[in-house]
């Protein structure tokens, strides 16, 4: 069935844009536009939208504003346009707590080589946003994370939005094994799944972590600076020659590849261009490559929410070595993609729900 669209923008030139480039496919379909936040929220009432796609800045009410009262009213998969600058960052991120699911650049120059890639990439978000769980934010914004509720069938009217209960502590039993890294790979939803988890470990966490994340070069610092105020633990953009140190993250910088190297005891982290063709940067694929010659069998790799496949080979690589890999499950992800691709390859030994990983993870670290 057809995915039905909403474009907000205060630019008719940008509404005009998107839904041309919606329109192109046959499987979506832009029922309706809004020129500010207020017109989205009621439009969205009006035409049930499975996608709403969302500008930041607007007049009468601004995006970040919008979602927090489409999330509270009527729970729809909203992907955010984002100028790539440190404010473009932070209200982006303002608006994956506020309930938004993902977002792209607002130039498509920024996004892709050719105007024929960029208008693929953009479909193919809509579509996966379209088929997936819709997730609704608990107040208060920024220090929590969001719950899903039920996403009805494409073409159907989404629910209300309604509270659930908690799902059970259900972590799985500890292997005993000991380890002397973590290693966390995610794309789409991965920022609000990565805040959900990290913010549940201690500071004496023992174990240095590595984050990788589908994220431009204009966020990762912003993003690494908001987990490291909301973590227990220690939060940074990992730069060339950083030494591993346990309970500290290490988020991988946008545009470039982040490589581990054994120095002795400890690890050191080498952070290079990579190659011009790679479809990510970063690549998960690449540091979990380098992570399994550097640690063998003594890591703990998990790979959270998001689309494609990337994480498979570099997991396949640490599992040959002796690694522990994870997935999470099905249900929890928005875009049940690169998780998918380790699970169905036999890669991954459990799936995991979002809501018990962190448990899970502190239980096998011998933290639980």
């Amino acid at each position: 069935m057809t995915i039905k669209i909403l474009v907000v923008d205060d630019s008719s030139f940008f509404r005009r844009r998107v839904s041309e480039i919606m329109d192109q496919d046959p499987e979506l379909e832009v029922v309706a536009t809004a020129a500010n936040g207020m017109e989205a929220i009621r439009m969205a009432q009006e035409f049930k939208p499975n996608v709403i796609t969302m500008d930041i800045e607007m007049p009468v009410m601004d995006g970040i504003t919008a979602v927090r009262e489409i999330m509270a009213k009527i729970p729809t998969p909203i992907l955010m346009f984002s100028s790539l600058t440190h404010d473009g960052a932070k209200a982006t991120l303002d608006a994956l707590d506020a309930g938004a699911l993902d977002f792209l650049p607002k130039r498509f120059e920024d996004i892709a080589t050719n105007k024929e890639e960029a208008t693929k990439l953009l479909q193919q978000r809509v579509k996966a946003l379209g088929k997936r769980r819709v997730f609704r934010p608990i107040a208060p914004p920024r220090t929590s994370v969001p719950e899903p509720v039920s996403r009805p069938a494409v073409g159907s009217r989404p629910p209300a939005a309604v509270s659930r209960p908690a799902a059970p502590a259900a972590a799985i039993r500890p292997s005993g094994k000991s380890y002397k890294l973590l290693a966390i790979g995610t794309s789409t939803g991965g920022p609000v799944a990565l805040q959900k988890v990290l913010t549940q470990f201690p500071a004496n966490y023992p174990l240095p972590i590595l984050l990788i994340q589908h994220m431009p070069a204009a966020f990762t610092p912003a993003f690494a600076q908001r987990l490291n105020g909301l973590c227990k633990i220690s939060v940074k953009e990992a730069v060339n020659g950083d030494v591993l140190q346990p309970g500290c993250a290490y988020l991988a910088p946008g545009g470039m590849q982040m490589m581990i190297e054994r120095a002795g005891a400890t690890g050191r982290i080498k952070i290079v261009a990579g190659s011009v063709d790679m479809n990510y940067k970063p690549c998960v694929d690449i540091t979990f490559a380098s992570a399994s010659k550097a640690y063998g069998g003594d890591v703990l790799a998990v790979v959270l929410t998001g689309m494609g496949a990337d994480g498979r080979e570099g997991a396949r690589m640490l599992k040959n070595v002796g690694a522990t890999i994870w997935a999470q499950d099905e249900a929890s992800c928005v875009v049940y993609g690169m998780p998918q691709a380790v699970t169905a390859a036999g890669i991954s030994t459990q799936s995991i729900s979002l809501d018990n990983m962190a448990d899970s993870i502190l239980k096998e670290s011998g933290r639980g």
